[in-house]
Order: structure tokens, then C-alpha cells, then sequence
């Protein structure tokens, strides 16, 4: 039997994931009751070592008891047009696992950037402490990839007449982020992305902002719950 850690996986999507490609299970196809053993042994694992399970794991376990139960009901003649029980879960899982393709090849990108982009930044970071009442703590590399993504898809096509290398360094976006901050130490993720026109502006932006967060320059921050995502300078106080 596989012991698997629940700290290992950024959430139960994730975990469901690993099994599927662990067991080389069709994603179209996922057999519920299987996947739903899996699934709940594992969380099992972690409550006889006395591991807390997220909340997140726990509704995912009813949802994937509940498909099972759908799956086990008789279908009527009359019932063959309804929708799969499973579907809603493997629009969810495909939707997670382009989100997490695309982060894993924008984190090498990154990579690969920085051995071109070598030359230091010098951050004008404050003394202090920053306002833990203000953090997001919740935000994770797949909702940045999942806001950039929108604004990638926002943004129109480029002819093929423009299809030209732009000479964009992550150097430039710093600066646009630096020079876009308000009085505060501010810039909301909305005002940053009308400042840029194309895709590739976005992309490097995007890897000028995950350096900066890695580089502790700077950190994403939220005022309310559900509100707009916020670049900050650290040490500056909201």
C-alpha cells in the first residue's frame, strides 16, 4: 500500500491527480469507486497520526461519495441523456491540470530566464514589518497563473505582421512595477495589466513578479476576502 502525505499536494484536486496518474487511470473515465478508496485511506492515514485534514479534503471525500452513490442508482431509459455524474469533476481535474502544466512551465521558464537576466536588482525595501491583518494568506502560484491567464486571454491577437522579438528584460517590468506603486508601496494586479499590450509583456511580467516574491522584494497581498490581488513592497505598512 502507498502512503501518501497530504502536505505533499497543493490541494485535493492535486491528491486526485497523483492518483490518476500513479494508477495511469482515463481521466475521462475515472472509475469513482477505486479513485474514492484511494482517496479516503489516505485521509485516513493522516487522522491515525493525528494530522489535521484541511476542509478542502473533507468536502472533496463527500463529493466523491456522492458521485459514487449517483453512479450506483439504477438508470431509467428515460435518464440515458443526463450528464455523467463524473464530469463537473473531470472538467474540474482538466482545468487544474492545464493551470498546473502552464505554472510548471512558467516556473522553467523562469528558470531559464535567469540565466540571461543575471544582472542584480537593488529594491528600495523599508525598514518594518508589514500588516499581517493584510496578507493573502491563501494565495498560491496557481491563483496568480489563474489571473494571468485571464488577462493573457483578454488580450487580442497579435497579427502575424507584429509577430516581431520583443527586446522586453525582466529588468523593464520591475521597473513598470516600481514605477506604477502608489504612496503606499501599492499596485493593484488590474492597473498593472493595463500598462501592458502584448503576450509576451504579460509573460515576462509575470516572471519579473515571481522573482520579486522569491527575492522577497515584494509580496501579494488582499484587503478584504475576495478582493482585488495587490503588489507590495515589503516592510511597507497598508
Amino acid at each position: 500500500m502507498y502512503k501518501v502525505h497530504l502536505e505533499n499536494f497543493d490541494g485535493p484536486l492535486d491528491l486526485l491527480l497523483f492518483f490518476i496518474r500513479r494508477d495511469e487511470i482515463d481521466i475521462y473515465d475515472i472509475p469513482i469507486s477505486h479513485i474514492t478508496m484511494e482517496y479516503l485511506n489516505t485521509l485516513d492515514q493522516m487522522q491515525q497520526i493525528n494530522i489535521g485534514v484541511a476542509g478542502e479534503f473533507i468536502e472533496m471525500a463527500a463529493t466523491l461519495m456522492r458521485i459514487k452513490s449517483k453512479m450506483l442508482l439504477p438508470r431509467l431509459q428515460k435518464e440515458e441523456d443526463i450528464e455523467d455524474p463524473r464530469s463537473p469533476l473531470v472538467r474540474q481535474l482538466l482545468e487544474y491540470r492545464r493551470y498546473k502544466e502552464l505554472a510548471q512551465q512558467l516556473e522553467s521558464l523562469a528558470e531559464e530566464r535567469s540565466h540571461y537576466f543575471s544582472r542584480g536588482f537593488e529594491s528600495p525595501i523599508p525598514d518594518g514589518e508589514e500588516d499581517p491583518g493584510v496578507y493573502l494568506r491563501q494565495v498560491s502560484l496557481y491563483d496568480i497563473v489563474h489571473y494571468f491567464k485571464v488577462a493573457m486571454e483578454n488580450k487580442p491577437i497579435i497579427s502575424r505582421y507584429e509577430l516581431q522579438r520583443e527586446d522586453i528584460s525582466l529588468d523593464d517590468q520591475k521597473a513598470i512595477i516600481l514605477a506604477n506603486l502608489d504612496e503606499k508601496g501599492f499596485l493593484k494586479f488590474s492597473v498593472l495589466i493595463t500598462k501592458l499590450e502584448t503576450k509576451i509583456e504579460l509573460i515576462v511580467t509575470f516572471l519579473a513578479i515571481l522573482e520579486m516574491i522569491r527575492n522577497e522584494e515584494i509580496i501579494i497581498v488582499q484587503r478584504k476576502l475576495f478582493g482585488e490581488l495587490e503588489i507590495q513592497i515589503r516592510g511597507k505598512n497598508s
